[in-house]
């Protein structure tokens, strides 16, 4: 069994205009297409969230850990119809949702808001008094925690605090990860060859290393009591986590 690593990715210490991260960026929109990523999303957020009318109140979705918003823009495209109305706050601590985004999600029908802040201190979690909460963040309950790619950069200690923290906030929580296995791990050393660049190249093997297998994430989870917990592989490469409220 492959022992989990932890360690930092380039991407994460580059500045958002660097052109490294720029192209770091489009290389992961590639690998989620290829990867199949909004369908094991969607798959994943549908039997937590069951369907709306357009006269119901909209549908309350925060993602954590974001980064340019367009995976879950992607989402909104292919639920109009189960979902009319969604409200979504894309949380990030760098700000990389531009305004084309955010007028290309109300073409999808969905409300979208970025916020900019550190996960952990807008989840309770972080050190008091270390990132200033914008008014009123703390009192914003959801629907449903979405994250993609995003929880295997934690150690556990802080995993656990950021999934604590997501418990008091929301009635779902749904995360899709790098599976770590032997096959994705070899799978990563290939990223190159569908034109990667050199920040990727890197990061994608870290983030296997990182990644999650078994019940790694439900472990983690503080909260049994009142939820359903499921944690599943879905894909040659995701490991997925679904909490909601029974």
């Amino acid at each position: 069994m492959l022992t989990r690593v932890l360690e930092p990715e380039e991407l994460d210490h580059l500045e958002p205009d660097d052109p490294r991260a720029r192209r770091a960026r489009r290389d992961l929109r590639r690998i989620n297409r290829i990867m199949g990523a909004t369908g094991i999303l969607r798959r994943a957020l549908e039997p937590a969230l069951p369907a709306r009318s357009a006269s119901d109140p909209p549908l309350r979705l925060v993602e954590i850990g974001c980064g340019d918003g367009r995976l879950m823009l992607d989402v909104a495209r292919r639920t109009r119809e189960r979902w009319p109305r969604v409200e979504i706050t894309l949380l990030d601590r760098q700000a990389l949702v531009d305004a084309a985004t955010i007028a290309d999600y109300a073409s999808a029908g969905w409300i979208a808001r970025p916020l900019t802040i550190d996960v952990l201190a807008w989840a309770g979690a972080g050190d008091p008094g270390a990132t200033l909460v914008p008014a009123g963040e703390s009192a914003q309950r959801f629907d449903a925690v979405v994250a993609n790619l995003f929880l295997h950069h934690f150690d556990e200690p802080a995993l656990a605090r950021l999934l604590a923290g997501c418990v008091g906030r929301a009635a779902a929580v749904i995360a899709c990860e790098p599976r770590r296995s032997r096959f994705a791990l070899a799978a990563s050393h290939l990223v190159g060859a569908i034109g990667s660049g050199p920040v990727t190249r890197l990061d994608a093997v870290l983030s296997v290393r990182a990644g999650f297998r078994g019940r790694e994430l439900s472990s983690a989870w503080s909260a049994t009591a009142g939820w359903h917990v499921d944690e599943y592989d879905d894909g040659l490469f995701t490991h997925v986590f679904r909490a909601r409220r029974r």
